[in-house]
């Protein structure tokens, strides 16, 4: 069965600046929603450069924004556009102004980024909030080290937004993981607004039309650095690996991620192009699909690739980074206590013994499933009952064969 919330809308923020994670996480969650309802349309607002390369079903569309990109100092700068940063925020910030009056949504649903990017978003969510649209703060599991946050959202004057702006604050987590926003000090009124989702299971889309990048037919390992623009030293641990000649129980297959410098992923083919039993690739869109062959995953530990090895059940071995961010680490540290996942940090040592060993032992590591945490994968279902209340106060959404 299905449920009806006839011409409702949903407009979703991901300012995307760099990487994949915001944009995978709202395309999930828009999907899981028109899935459940049949008369709803969600509109993404994204600044992603590579989301053309995505499928999107019925009812679910894209505004892309111009793209802006955060520099090794911390600034940004325009991605493409030969105009500068000021003139672009400018853009970004009319584009997401002007579409939410068009589209009229009834809830606006912003991804982790409160204010949005340079604050691009604090004048859409006043003009919403005064046409009586919930606007709502999405959330990962964990954001950063509490310390650097606390510092980043006082620069930026979260605290007031979150409370006077938002109807609500999503946390697409547990509370067995942790509070994102603990020790930062926000009043009660703020923290009341706080639901934990569970985690966003992933739709695994049919492979009747994919073509696998690689051959999968025998075991293999999957490697996948996400984006791809700071995985550099994961991969090459990996590889050392393998270069060791230590005996491994499956071949590799590495993706190094879109958005990894050129350079790099040069070197990385060329040291591939050496190895019998390691192939590496690029891209592929629907990487779930080789997640779902995989016996096995190593990976840095992002929240999309997190909510990957939860949905489909496999022994994975998280490699986090924790400059200029903790958030793999410390999500890293706390799937390990829950008995999720196994880790390698490589800010203890990337001796490459270390590696071969976890290696080794990963195809034999207990399953996600195996540590029996409630509501783990609860995430999509809880969302779509909450803006069913929101819409529907009553919930009694109409129901349809």
């Amino acid at each position: 069965m299905t449920e009806r919330l006839q011409q409702s809308r949903i407009l979703i923020y991901s300012h995307d600046s760099f990487g994949l994670g915001h944009l995978r996480r709202c395309r999930s969650i828009a999907h899981s929603l028109v899935a459940r309802y049949k008369g709803l349309s969600v509109l993404i607002l994204s600044g992603s450069p590579i989301i053309g390369s995505f499928d999107f079903k019925a009812r679910v569309d894209f505004v892309r924004i111009p793209g802006v990109i955060k520099l090794k100092d911390g600034e940004y700068t325009s991605l493409a556009l030969h105009i500068d940063l000021e003139q672009t925020l400018l853009m970004r910030e009319s584009i997401i102004y002007h579409t939410a009056i068009t589209f009229k949504p009834d809830i606006f649903l912003v991804d982790k980024e409160p204010t949005g990017l340079q604050g691009e978003v604090r004048s859409t969510l006043e003009m919403l909030q005064s046409k009586g649209c919930i606007n709502v703060l999405g959330l990962r599991d964990v954001m950063d080290e509490i310390g650097q946050l606390k510092i980043e959202w006082t620069r930026k004057k979260v605290p007031p937004v979150l409370d006077k702006l938002y109807h609500d604050i999503w946390v697409y987590g547990l509370k067995e993981m942790g509070s994102p926003v603990d020790g930062l000090g926000l009043p009660l009124t703020t923290t009341r607004k706080i639901a934990y989702t569970g985690y966003l299971g992933r739709e695994i889309p049919s492979d009747r039309n994919w073509v696998p990048p690689i051959e999968t037919d025998e075991p293999f390992t999957l490697v996948t650095a996400g984006g791809g623009g700071d995985g550099a030293e994961m991969i090459d641990w990996v590889l050392r690996a393998y270069e060791s000649n230590a005996k491994l129980p499956h071949r590799a297959i590495i993706v190094t991620g879109p958005f990894m410098p050129p350079a790099e992923q040069q070197d990385f083919h060329e040291r591939c192009d050496l190895l019998a039993n390691v192939d590496i690739i690029s891209f592929d869109s629907h990487i779930e699909l080789l997640m779902e062959k995989a016996n096995a995953i190593v990976a840095m530990g992002g929240y999309n690739t997190f909510c990957e090895i939860l949905t489909l059940d496999k022994p994975a071995l998280i490699v986090p980074r924790s400059v200029p961010r903790q958030e793999q680490l410390i999500r890293a540290e706390r799937a390990v206590k829950l008995g999720l996942v196994s880790m390698l940090d490589p800010a203890v040592d990337s001796h490459v013994e270390r590696m071969i060993t976890a290696l080794q032992t990963l195809p034999g590591q207990p399953r996600p499933s195996l540590a029996k945490v409630p509501g783990l994968l609860a995430g999509h279902c809880n969302i779509a009952d909450m803006v069913r209340d929101y819409l529907e106060p009553s919930g009694q959404a109409s129901i349809t064969a």
